[in-house]
């Protein structure tokens, strides 16, 4: 297993490529730690991992990304001792739309997730 010892967060994993993403870590041994706003995918994603024999835990997120991401990295490091890795592919694509057709406010919530957010 080329991750076993390895703590590793996934930010975004209730749903599409950032799901399979944790699954294969958790698959390569990785202890894992899986944030996203959906509470009950979450949960069935860690469902699937322990089934698998693997170690995962769930933090369900917020809207604020600095306060998701601190509660995360709080909840690994009081379940696991450690992180080691931060895999950040949180993002919201709630109204696609040419960018001038956006409006500011959309731009600026878009920017906050998909690009501070991992700050």
């Amino acid at each position: 297993m080329k991750l076993e010892n390895k703590v590793v967060l996934v930010s975004g994993a209730s749903s599409g490529i950032r799901n399979e993403i944790a699954k294969l870590l958790a698959k390569e041994g990785a202890s894992v730690v899986v944030v996203a706003k959906r509470k009950e995918n979450l949960e069935n994603l860690v469902n699937q991992i322990e089934s698998d024999g693997g170690k995962a835990l769930a933090v369900e997120g917020d809207f604020d990304p600095e306060k998701k991401m601190q509660n995360a990295f709080k909840a690994a490091l009081n379940k696991f001792g450690k992180l080691d890795i931060v895999i950040n592919s949180a993002g919201i694509a709630d109204i696609i739309a040419p960018v001038a057709d956006m409006g500011e406010g959309v731009w600026e919530v878009d920017l906050k997730v998909d690009l501070t957010g991992a700050i």
